[in-house]
Parts: C-alpha cells; structure tokens; sequence
C-alpha cells in the first residue's frame, strides 16, 4: 500500500492550489498524509528558541544533529519528519511568488530535513536516507507559459524550482519532471475568466491520470556522485544535466 503525503503551501482554503492538492489526495489510494503548512501555523524560521537556547550560542547544523541524536527535536518538526518517514512519495503543492516556492516551504526543508535525522554527512545524495521515496511538484505561476519558458521573460520556471528539487536529491529523494499550471492570478474578467475556469476544471479532472501514471512520469536528471573527484569538482567527460553543474 502507497503512502502518499500532500504538502500544501497557500494560504487560501479555497484557492486553485487547495483545491489540486485534494484532487491529488482524493486521487490516490492508500494512506494519505496531509501538511496544509499556512493552516497549521508552521514556524518556517530555525531559531533557537525551538531548543530552549540563547540565539548566542545557537549553532543551527549542530543543534539540530545533537537534538536528533537525544530524541529531542522540536515537536512540530518532529511530526513533519515521522510523516516523510512514513511516505512512499510527497506531492508538494505550491504557487511560484517571486520567481521561487513561498518562504513556508524553504523554512520547511530548513527545520524539517534536519541534520542528523534527515541526513547526514555520509548519508546524502545517492545514499540519502530518502532514496526510494519519489517526489512531485505541482506548482502553479501567474505568469502564461511562454513567458515562463526557457526564453521567456519571467525566466524558466523549471530552473527557479532547481534548488528545491537540488535540496530534496540531496536527501536521497528521486524528483519526478514538475507539473505546471501557468498564467492563473486573480485579475481575469469575461472570456479570459471563463477560460481560465474551463483550464483550472479540466487540471483537475485530469489529476486522478497524473496519480496513475505515476511511475512512468519523467525524473528530473542529476549527476550521480561518481561524476565527482574526491574534492566535489565534476569530472571531466562527465554528462551536464543543469545550468548550475557544468564543467568550467
């Protein structure tokens, strides 16, 4: 049985978002586990009030690797964590604000991968503590999709979730290609909203082939750590797979 946890990050209850991640949930079998982020209240900043400490002597890396190792994380953080344990996949569910995913979502992957718990430093990458769980990004912008494009003028949207996408591979994760839903803002009037209802409908209807057709969808591509020397440069003749990873 699959165990699929949604995390959604908006803070409207009714908005499109809200509404793709239940078509996600009510598409899938199995147990579903859910993270509404905003509804929760998720505290996205590490502090070290969190571990009863004085910000002087907060060290973040290491606080976080000496709470795991007492059992004593933070309670919310915790939760997150038994969740993405208990997961065979994370379908994340977010609008792109300022050409990245909302703040929640970095603070989360900043409290809840924790060091130590998530990964460690002779457990990432193609040995991450994740590997085998799948990840999906269904991400919506407001920009339309030629502008969002590889030359389009808001930049490609596929770059702007790389480091999201780079910060999950990191933890072991395997990150399936993202799911797109362009030009969708709330200034629409006439014909234009009326389209854009009949496209936000049809995304809907069409979430429950997204969840069947699971493990044929596309993998975002990474280099494998054997495409490195021993001081992290990438090898000559290794292949190039992003931008942000090319030889020099």
């Amino acid at each position: 049985m699959t165990t699929t946890l949604i995390i959604l990050a908006h803070p409207g209850a009714t908005s499109f978002n809200a509404q793709w991640a239940k078509a996600s949930a009510d598409a899938c079998t199995g147990k579903v586990l859910w993270s509404d982020l905003n509804a929760m209240g998720f505290d996205p900043v590490e502090r070290a009030e969190h571990y009863g400490m004085s910000g002087d002597e907060f060290d973040p890396l290491r606080t976080q690797s000496e709470a795991a190792d007492r059992g004593e994380l933070p309670s919310d953080v915790m939760a997150e964590i038994e969740k993405i344990r208990a997961a065979d996949r994370i379908i994340f569910h977010f609008p792109l604000w300022w050409f990245a995913p909302p703040a929640i979502i970095k603070g989360w992957t900043e409290r809840c991968l924790t060091h130590g718990a998530m990964h460690r430093s002779n457990a990432r990458f193609d040995s991450g503590l994740c590997k085998g769980k799948d990840v999906l990004f269904c991400v919506t912008t407001g920009a339309s999709a030629i502008e969002s494009g590889a030359d389009g003028k808001e930049g490609d949207t596929n770059m702007h979730l790389w480091p999201l996408a780079y910060t999950l591979r990191y933890c072991g994760f395997t990150i399936k290609q993202p799911l797109l839903f362009h030009g969708i803002h709330g200034f629409f009037q006439g014909d234009s909203q009326a389209e854009l209802e009949a496209r936000c409908k049809a995304t809907l209807a069409g979430q429950q082939q997204v969840i069947n057709d699971w493990n044929s969808r596309p993998e975002i591509t990474f280099n494998a750590d054997t495409d490195f020397d021993e001081e992290g440069r990438l090898k000559p003749g290794s292949p190039t797979h992003s931008p942000f990873i090319k030889p020099i």
